[in-house]
């Protein structure tokens, strides 16, 4: 075959094989259902699981703080409760004062208050609907973010119990919990030695201090592989970095003498460290080499501010930093022993989805004898059906890729793709075959771009009409849109083009 001549048929045969590798090809850090496909399936098909619980924490409330004294009440307040720095929220918008623990209690979060001259209002359980919709961001951001796209976040009202519901597809309640229990607190300690010549860590990095987030990778090195995800701190904070971290000298070749499982605490590191939390738990501890130090040294790190976070060999630790650090820190821990779970069946059963392979199997045989009755030539019909079966399997091929789990409105989508597909295909062939015979190949191609221009101008009109649909919020009619969009587009640019070189090698040889 003319590769030169047969371009768009060889480029429909590389978005076949590509999408047998998107659909069998085995996958790493993502979510399998075990199956013989990577396909991904939602609540209505293949069932999921339910998880409404309350945030943790306790709310001081009518709290007089000023927006310049925020940081510092909430520095003592920290103090005082001996807790985390995380779980501690002052607003002096909302004038209240958030602590995210359970060791906390009412008495002593208002004496502590007291102890800095604020009299509380009211001291209760719960937080702030602020931290609420913080929440329900972050963990719908994380569910989107580990694979488990489909699923829904909501915050139910006060009847309710102030709970945050969870519900995600084609997942167990172990499963789902060990996702929201992580709190994706991400820090970076530079471990030096102070003015007693005593090694101690200061922070040099927090949460929000990440701008661009890379994917998480693996490279080659000289004693294994090293997992590590690519990180950029915003520009606004690199200077300050830099400074630090020639402060504490790290602007020359530092050698780390510890690697992460020979400590479990920073504070007893006792040598020239970087050293990378996540949840408080460490994920990486090293030096830093002498092209790093040196950009350190000579502020040119302050102009590209990016290098790796690493994790070892732990890849899995890798893919949950990069996790941690895109979708943020949860503002307040969930808690588990007063939620309420429910395991959800598939709304349609278990039998669905071989009855829909059976039906859909079926309906290609019931378009295939129409066809091949229409136009009495295997020539014509047989490239029809496996063109039309190309898209539906390109598309899958896409729907594994982007692990989009599917849900009737979803299929849905595959029936309209496949009914305009067999629409489009009909109009090429009839425009070059039902009229007078083709002797040379300028003629194919003008009667070929005449059907084109039709079938052209008809996806164009469907994906205007589609596109404000996935973008409205409006549930399982954005994803019957965003289907029904990638299919025109796929067919539009690939498979019925595809089908014209067939006809144009068959009417030509002729």
């Amino acid at each position: 075959m003319n590769v030169r001549e047969n371009w768009r048929i060889v480029l429909l045969v590389v978005f076949v094989l590509g999408s047998a590798v998107a659909l069998f090809a085995p996958v790493t850090g993502g979510a399998d259902d075990g199956g013989i496909t990577n396909l991904q399936y939602g609540i209505q098909l293949d069932g999921g699981t339910s998880i409404q619980a309350p945030a943790v924490g306790i709310t001081a409330e009518d709290v007089n703080v000023t927006f310049e004294r925020e940081n510092a009440l909430a520095a003592n307040v920290t103090e005082s409760l001996s807790a985390d720095p995380a779980d501690v929220r002052v607003s002096a918008a909302t004038k209240t004062v958030e602590v995210f623990t359970k060791n906390v209690t009412h008495d002593q979060l208002r004496d502590a208050l007291v102890a800095e001259g604020y009299q509380p209002g009211t001291v209760r359980d719960g937080v702030t609907s602020e931290t609420r919709e913080r929440m329900v961001k972050v963990i719908r951001d994380k569910i989107t973010e580990s694979a488990l796209s489909g699923g829904s976040v909501s915050r139910l009202n006060a009847i309710e119990g102030n709970l945050i519901s969870i519900t995600a597809p084609d997942r167990d309640r172990e499963e789902l919990q060990s996702l929201l229990n992580e709190r994706g607190i991400v820090r970076v300690y530079a471990v030096h030695p102070d003015e007693n010549g005593s090694f101690v860590p200061s922070q040099v990095l927090g949460q929000d201090e990440f701008g661009r987030i890379g994917t998480a990778q693996e490279r080659e090195v000289a004693d294994g592989t090293e997992a590590f995800v690519p990180v950029t701190i915003n520009d606004d904070v690199a200077e300050r970095f830099q400074q630090e971290m020639t402060e504490y000298g790290f602007n020359q070749d530092r050698n780390c003498g510890y690697d992460r499982s020979q400590i479990t605490n920073v504070s007893a590191v006792d040598d020239y460290c970087l050293v990378t939390t996540l949840n408080g738990e460490i994920v990486f501890s090293g030096g830093v080499d002498g092209d790093l130090g040196r950009s350190f040294a000579s502020g040119g790190f302050a102009t590209d501010p990016s290098f790796r976070m690493t994790t070892g060999e732990n890849m899995t630790q890798a893919k949950d930093l990069e996790i941690s650090l895109r979708a943020g820190r949860l503002p307040a821990p969930l808690d588990f022993e007063n939620a309420n779970y429910q395991e959800l069946e598939p709304a349609l059963g278990q039998q669905f989805r071989t009855d829909s392979l059976i039906t859909g199997i079926m309906a290609v045989l019931a378009v295939s004898g129409m066809i091949f009755l229409r136009y009495q030539d295997v020539r014509v019909a047989l490239p029809m059906i496996v063109t039309a079966m190309s898209e539906v399997f390109v598309l899958l091929g896409f729907v594994a890729l982007v692990q989009y789990p599917l849900n009737l409105s979803h299929i849905a989508g595959f029936i309209a793709v496949i009914g305009t597909g067999a629409d489009d295909l009909i109009i090429i062939a009839d425009e070059i075959l039902q009229r007078e015979e083709i002797a040379t190949d300028r003629v194919f191609q003008n009667r070929f771009r005449k059907a084109f221009w039709v079938i052209g101008a008809a996806a164009a009109t469907t994906i205007i009409a589609m596109s404000p649909l996935t973008v409205l919020g409006l549930g399982d009619l954005s994803g019957f849109a965003i289907i029904t969009i990638v299919g025109v587009l796929i067919g539009v640019l690939v498979t019925r083009p595809a089908y014209g070189n067939f006809l144009r090698r068959l009417v030509l040889d002729e």
